[in-house]
């Protein structure tokens, strides 16, 4: 019997030896071993294969172990059987004996049934936790890249594939230099020096080129990568999310040109009515013809100034929704020929003659729109002096209207003979801060007025704004609303936020 125990604990060895064997080579060649120092983040079946083997080591340990505690209960009862002469006292011992080793054996089957059990929860539990950690990851809108302490890929979203143009879901373990542009090496560069150095998180903006993004410019990101540690506090690895942040710089250039633009707007008339009254104080002004031309220009440069205010003031409110809309039933007609006797001086300046519509006839009653009055006005007003401003010397612009009772809108187009707009610009002419690059010298402007003009028609009256231009030719700019007799089907407040 010793040499059949001895026979166990040789098989047994060998199988836990085979296994062991086995799940250190699947290991190594599989890659588990960066993944899982990193803390999880290693592909589901590998880690349940390795699991499988390591339990399976250890149940043949046990089951070894087990049998040879069956093998001795038998030696046991056999050796009293040898002792004892048969009788009750001799069946008695070997009953108890048999009653001892079967009570031993089946608590201890009951122990590994419950470790077994609990081995089974932890790894449904640790892949549980690992499809969580992955959702959240492909989740964030951010590019998202981790690697391990090689340089090799552990994992990535979306983000980061369309960003660095590969796929994210078959790309794991392989090298980063591999899957990013070489052109983008400062990049690379960042993530190992972040990693090697072992710092807690490093924070850097990074432009890339724009063939790499395939966008018309490049593209500036906000990178952050943080050194990954091991419980010995080993760094082990790194994260890095990439924010774009193109938009948000570009905003704020565009913020910077428009507080330039209106300092400069602002400091135009007040430059003019500074020096006028004072060459009124001063007593310059000898006759009253000349006293009333120095008013004359102080007056229309605080006009100006009050103009650009207010357009200031009305862009913050009605993107901020507190705007007061005072609607009722306006005839588009009244309010352009209120606008065009207003207009009509500063034109004259220039020597640039203004139409309505030459024999067209002009409805009082079917152009009616329910807008709010002054609103409407002031969209004419930033359409008529922007056709001024941008028409040379001796030009000319007509002003037309019309109304499709078929679609239920009046429609107004401003048309110049000014310098054009190219046609890569026109989509941007309605953008806030935006003004065309060729005609900045043409005039002063800050960007704001056909910005209004959008707002006002599309977002507070549910309108249409629209443009065409040619270079050396001139524009249209227009818009359409929709006619009262449209608008009255629907219930509308008197006054309401917009």
């Amino acid at each position: 019997m010793k040499s059949g125990r001895n026979l166990y604990v040789i098989i047994a060895g060998v199988l836990v030896c085979s296994l062991l064997l086995v799940s250190v080579t699947e290991w190594q060649y599989s890659g588990i071993g960066a993944g899982w120092r990193f803390g999880g983040n290693v592909p589901g079946w590998r880690f349940v294969t390795l699991t499988c083997y390591i339990a399976g080591a250890v149940g043949v340990i046990w089951l070894s172990w087990y049998w040879l505690r069956v093998a001795g209960a038998i030696t046991s009862i056999a050796r009293l059987l040898g002792e004892h002469t048969v009788g009750v006292t001799g069946i008695n011992e070997v009953e108890k004996s048999v009653e001892r080793h079967l009570d031993e054996s089946s608590s201890y089957t009951n122990s590994l049934k419950e470790q077994i059990k609990e081995l089974q929860v932890q790894v449904q539990l640790s892949q549980r936790q690992k499809r969580n950690t992955e959702a959240i990851i492909y989740g964030i809108r951010d590019a998202v890249l981790v690697i391990d302490e090689f340089d090799k890929l552990l994992m990535a979203n979306e983000t980061a594939g369309k960003l660095f143009k590969f796929d994210y879901r078959k790309s794991q373990f392989k090298p980063i230099s591999e899957l990013i542009d070489d052109n983008e090496s400062g990049f690379i560069d960042f993530l190992r020096q972040s990693r090697q150095s072992k710092t807690r998180a490093a924070r850097r903006e990074i432009t890339f080129s724009r063939d790499f993004t395939a966008e018309k410019e490049p593209s500036t990101f906000d990178c952050i990568v943080s050194c990954v540690h091991d419980s010995k506090e080993q760094a082990c690895g790194a994260v890095a999310v990439l924010h774009d942040i193109t938009r948000e710089k570009e905003v704020a250039q565009m913020k910077n040109d428009f507080v330039s633009h209106v300092s400069h707007e602002l400091k135009t008339p007040l430059a003019s009515i500074t020096a006028y009254s004072e060459m009124l104080l001063d007593g310059e002004a000898d006759d009253e013809d000349t006293r009333k031309e120095f008013y004359s220009v102080i007056q229309n440069q605080a006009q100006r100034l009050n103009r650009l205010i207010e357009d200031i003031l009305n862009t913050s409110r009605i993107e901020s929704g507190l705007i007061k809309v005072n609607k009722k039933p306006v005839s588009l007609t009244i309010v352009i020929e209120e606008q065009l006797q207003m207009i009509k001086s500063y034109a004259e300046e220039k020597n640039i003659t203004v139409s309505w519509g030459a024999g067209e006839q002009k409805p009082i009653v079917f152009d009616q729109v329910y807008v709010d009055r002054d609103m409407i006005s002031q969209v004419v007003v930033n359409l008529l002096s922007n056709a001024v401003k941008y028409t040379k010397q001796a030009g000319s612009i007509t002003v037309e209207s019309q109304v499709d009772e078929i679609a239920s809108v009046a429609r107004i187009s401003i048309t110049d003979t000014g310098v054009g707009i190219p046609e890569d610009e026109l989509d941007h002419v309605f953008d806030k801060f935006y003004r065309v690059g060729v005609n900045k010298k043409q005039a002063k402007g800050t960007g704001l007025g056909l910005n209004l003009v959008k707002q006002i028609v599309e977002k507070i009256h549910n309108g249409r704004v629209f443009v065409a231009s040619q270079v050396d030719v001139g524009s249209t700019f227009g818009f359409e609303l929709p006619l009262a007799s449209a608008e009255a089907v629907k219930p509308q407040p008197t006054a309401s936020r917009g």
